[in-house]
């Protein structure tokens, strides 16, 4: 407030006022009615993705800048970008997991803790020479006024291996990589589960006679006759894995999440160093990382309230399944 008028305040009060509010001026009327923050207010509903700019265009009887001032403060509205998602699942896929869940929760019902100590699980992923860091990783205490470092997303290489992990609620049963830039197959996978059924063999004793409940996702090399007619032979319990669905993957959201969180920022020089310092880190960890991953993924649980919500979000979501802890989140 200028001196002049802290003068002309000072006076008024001397000459007896004790209001400090304005007085009704009269003028011309303000611009925004209620009737008219009505209308824009149906106009967005109507059309969700007017911009400003067209928004005053169809109220020409106010300015751009007032109509930003009635869409984000009186209205509340903010412009959003649809979030980005792997699939939108139709209502087939959507019963399906519905399906699965129960059936799982059936089972459990049935055997409790026996039946979930049975699952062996595992799945596919690349490991390259160069893995990028997160985001998160990438972090930096910096002053606002510093430029901001650039990362790349994604590192283009050639030089990368496809490592194949089964595990169980105790540890790593299998690790297996195929020769660099070569895919799996599923000649090669046949080959690698009769390592899983020999390893299982040795490092599980009577888990082969209790029956094996496995778990690996849809593939085409994990459904192709030959290795469904190869599980059948082992006498193994496949569990059905609904299409695209990731998140009823552990290897996908929890194993691969955090060996990728590991590798990130480092470089190998040769397909031995790669895998060395893969299996090492796999082989490492504390004791308690593989059933704590089990527990909270829905491998080995307490209660069926860790299931509870399974059944009902398969249902509901249209698409991914939110599974504490798992970085994956369900989308609308």
């Amino acid at each position: 407030m200028s001196d002049s008028m802290v003068r002309r305040w000072v006076r008024k009060f001397n000459d007896g006022r004790s209001d400090a509010h304005d007085e009704e001026r009269s003028g011309r009327p303000s611009l925004v009615t209620e009737e008219l923050v009505h209308a824009i207010d149906d106009k967005i509903h109507e059309n969700r993705r007017f911009t400003i700019s067209a928004l005053a265009m169809e109220f020409p009887q106010i300015s751009r800048s007032l109509m930003h001032e009635i869409v984000t403060e009186k209205l509340k509205f903010r412009k959003l970008c649809s979030r980005w998602v792997p699939k939108i699942l139709t209502e087939q896929h959507k019963t399906k997991r519905m399906g699965s869940a129960l059936q799982f929760l059936t089972r459990y019902a049935e055997s409790g803790e026996e039946f979930l100590t049975q699952i062996v699980t595992g799945d596919e992923t690349w490991v390259s020479y160069d893995t990028p860091e997160s985001k998160r990783q990438s972090m930096e205490w910096r002053h606002t006024s510093s430029p901001a470092k650039v990362k790349p997303k994604q590192i283009l290489t050639p030089r990368k291996m496809m490592c194949t992990v089964f595990w169980d609620w105790k540890g790593i049963l299998l690790i297996n990589f195929l020769p660099r830039g070569q895919t799996i197959r599923a000649d090669a996978y046949c080959e690698t589960l009769r390592k899983l059924r020999r390893a299982i063999q040795n490092k599980r004793r009577g888990l082969l006679s209790k029956g094996v409940v496995f778990l690996h996702d849809n593939a085409r090399p994990h459904t192709a006759n030959v290795t469904k007619n190869l599980l059948q032979g082992f006498g193994w319990d496949v569990f059905d894995h609904p299409p695209y669905s990731p998140d009823l993957a552990p290897s996908d959201f929890h194993l691969f999440l955090h060996l990728k969180s590991f590798l990130g920022g480092q470089h190998f020089n040769n397909d031995d160093e790669l895998k060395e310092t893969v299996s090492n880190w796999l082989k490492t960890q504390a004791a308690n990382f593989y059933e704590e991953a089990a527990r909270m993924n829905g491998l080995v649980v307490i209660s069926n309230e860790t299931f509870k919500p399974i059944p009902a979000q398969c249902c509901r979501e249209n698409l991914w399944l939110s599974v504490p802890g798992s970085g994956y989140g369900s989308s609308h």
